[in-house]
């Protein structure tokens, strides 16, 4: 595969616009919106209150007695120290009322007395005195005080409510996240109709379902159930899913939490939230409780790995005590998840606790047929998808791959306004999630495309001569993520192993592209960076991990992640200087084999390489029907599913 990124070219930290964070308001900002909605709180009331005030005009208490004394008011109303005078009409004129107030300790009529009004005039005037009522009477003189505490509280409640949403919830820290799925939540449940693929573990699992639904049996019969099931297996391959199936199947409570969710910045949280869960889980019994990642807490302690988090010790501590603190027939099973078994803890793993362990492989070619099928349910497919060659096209894919991949298939459909997703959407998917979208826009040179071209036959006739390299089936120079061209090579059938020739032929695949620009253009250029890195990785690793050397013998001085099991074997690069260079003179040492072999490959078929090119050039795309006419034309003769099942191994 061609690589055309240019290191020259890449964007500078300084070039990229800063991203402007989003979410909510400052503090500052809340404090100002509080305040404005006080001021417009107090000014609705001020308005309220003085519509209520001066809707009735108010006048002195001087006034009200002269205009009595004159006979100008007909009735009036004393309620406390509130005075309503109602005035005669005049000429037809409405009724007029005044107010107006007196003193609290004397009595309406002493009032008037005082001012020299003479009895006669009083008896001329309707006095009716009532107790103080109405929702007028309350509204004015609770409001004052009311007004001011609710707002208050009402400020306090918005700001603590923006501040749980931050997530600084003090008060809930020791309270468990985990996110509970109830039985009866028929939107979210998932059976093990809905997985398919991995019929070994859906076997192994479907003892805990049996257990769950009938735990009698197994109690009078003085079996013990596991107490906890880890999920092993690569990223994708669905540990979630089976977990939830489980539940589902069983028709049990589903608690799941992330590992990274026990750990804060306090010490002591993560112990506290793991007991607050399993007490939970233990008041829901018969339950399910599931921690995915277990890695990010369960990793082996007074290692260095993990950088000897003390809060994170003492979260696996609280584990280990409540999986070990279970009665004999408790009814609560924990599950676990994780792709890197390696470094979790011993205490975990052992009988006991994790006393079941299930491997999820990625899918063979018939399991990826059926999650195909799974995942094409809600999708109109069109009568030309045939799911088996998809399954052939997609080795090595996981579940959540293959759910990507239907997922790009139908938005390229819905993009081209069609209402069915087609087999040539599948297969352009499956180049989509391999290496990325087409860049038509990048746009090559004349000079540039004949290098890619070359580039490309180069690996493709190297791979369809030598004996143990895939067969090809798609040549491209059209741009896909970062590589200029590509060549698409599947193997015709899953292998689960590969063996030292078949690696020695996919090297010499790799220096195809390099070989043919040095011998086509007496130049190389970057494009041939990633093929290096790739192949130099692979030859390091058959001498240092799969003990392919002759001259190093059979010695694992690599694992996968740096390590070995539980995270007690060999780091790597821990070894003598005479026996690391020992380890690059023999790296080398393949690596030149490698190149000599493809060389002698693309020298003897020089002009099928040469046609190859030619026609990449013209056509850009070269399926791998009219590939294997020009391999036919030029004398080579394609391979089959019989060349691969006769070929011996080392």
């Amino acid at each position: 595969m061609l690589n055309n990124s240019d290191p020259k070219k890449m964007p500078r930290r300084s070039d990229v616009p800063p991203r402007v964070p989003k979410g909510n308001p400052s503090l500052a900002a809340q404090f100002v919106i509080a305040f404005v909605v006080f001021l417009l709180l107090s000014t609705g009331y001020s308005s309220i209150k003085k519509f209520f005030l001066t809707s009735i005009d108010t006048v002195p208490l001087s006034q009200i007695a002269n205009d009595v004394g004159a006979g100008k008011i007909a009735a009036i109303v004393v309620e406390g120290d509130q005075i309503t005078a109602t005035y005669k009409s005049v000429g037809g004129e409405k009724e007029v009322q005044r107010k107006s107030r007196k003193e609290n300790e004397a009595s309406f009529t002493q009032t008037l007395a005082n001012y020299g009004l003479a009895q006669d005039k009083l008896d001329a005037v309707n006095i009716e005195v009532k107790d103080e009522s109405g929702a007028r009477f309350w509204f004015l003189t609770l409001m004052p005080l009311i007004l001011p505490i609710a707002l208050l509280f009402g400020i306090v409640w918005y700001l603590s409510r923006q501040v749980r949403s931050g997530g600084m919830q003090a008060f809930t820290f020791g309270r468990s996240l985990a996110r509970l799925t109830s039985p009866e939540d028929q939107g979210q449940k998932v059976t093990f109709a809905d997985v398919a693929g991995a019929r070994e573990a859906k076997e192994e699992l479907t003892e805990i379902v049996d257990f769950l639904k009938n735990p009698k049996k197994f109690i009078q019969i003085g079996a013990r159930i596991p107490k906890g099931v880890v999920l092993m297996g690569a990223p994708g391959t669905g540990k979630t899913l089976l977990a939830r199936a489980v539940a589902g199947e069983a028709g049990v409570p589903f608690f799941s939490i992330s590992g990274s969710e026990f750990v804060e910045m306090f010490v002591g949280v993560g112990a506290s939230r793991v007991r607050d869960l399993f007490d939970t889980a233990k008041k829901a019994a018969p339950a399910i409780v599931f921690i995915d990642e277990i890695d990010a807490v369960g990793r082996v302690r007074g290692s260095g790995i993990g950088g000897g988090n003390d809060e994170r010790e003492q979260t696996l501590n609280q584990v280990l005590v409540e999986m070990d603190g279970f009665e004999p027939n408790e009814k609560v099973i924990v599950m676990a998840a994780t792709n890197r078994p390696d470094v979790l803890d011993p205490a975990l793993l052992r009988p006991g606790r994790f006393d079941r362990r299930v491997t999820i492989d990625l899918p063979d070619r018939k399991d990826r047929e059926d999650i195909l099928r799974t995942h094409s349910r809600a999708k109109p497919m069109g009568p030309d998808v045939a799911f088996s060659v998809i399954a052939e096209r997609t080795p090595g894919f996981s579940g959540a791959d293959l759910a990507n991949l239907m997922n790009e298939a139908a938005i390229l459909a819905a993009r081209e306004n069609r209402r069915e997703v087609t087999q040539y959407d599948l297969i352009r998917s499956i180049e989509k999630v391999m290496l990325g979208p087409e860049r038509r826009s990048h746009v090559l040179n004349k000079k540039e495309k004949e290098i890619t071209a070359y580039h490309e036959a180069g690996h493709a006739i190297v791979s369809s001569v030598l004996p143990y390299a895939d067969p090809v089936h798609k040549v491209s120079i059209i741009s896909r993520g970062r590589a200029a061209g590509y060549t698409l090579k599947l193997p015709l059938e899953d292998r689960k192993m590969q063996s030292k020739k078949e690696f020695l032929d996919d090297i010499a695949v790799s220096l195809g592209g390099y070989i043919a620009e040095k011998m086509i253009f007496e130049d190389v250029t970057t494009g041939a960076s990633n093929d290096l890195q790739v192949l130099s990785a692979l030859a390091r690793d058959m001498v240092t991990r799969y003990g392919m050397s002759d001259k190093v013998g059979p010695i694992a001085l690599e694992s996968a992640g740096g390590r070995t099991l539980f995270g007690t074997g060999i780091e790597g690069g821990e070894q003598s200087q005479e026996l690391a260079a020992q380890i690059d003179a023999e790296v080398k040492r393949i690596i030149d084999g490698s190149y000599k072999k493809a060389e002698k490959v693309i020298t003897k078929h020089h002009d099928a390489m040469c046609a190859i090119a030619e026609k990449l050039v013209e056509v850009e795309t070269i399926e791998r029907d009219d590939f294997e006419k020009i391999l036919i034309a030029h004398g080579i003769t394609p391979k089959k599913k019989e060349d691969i099942e006769h070929a011996p191994l080392v």
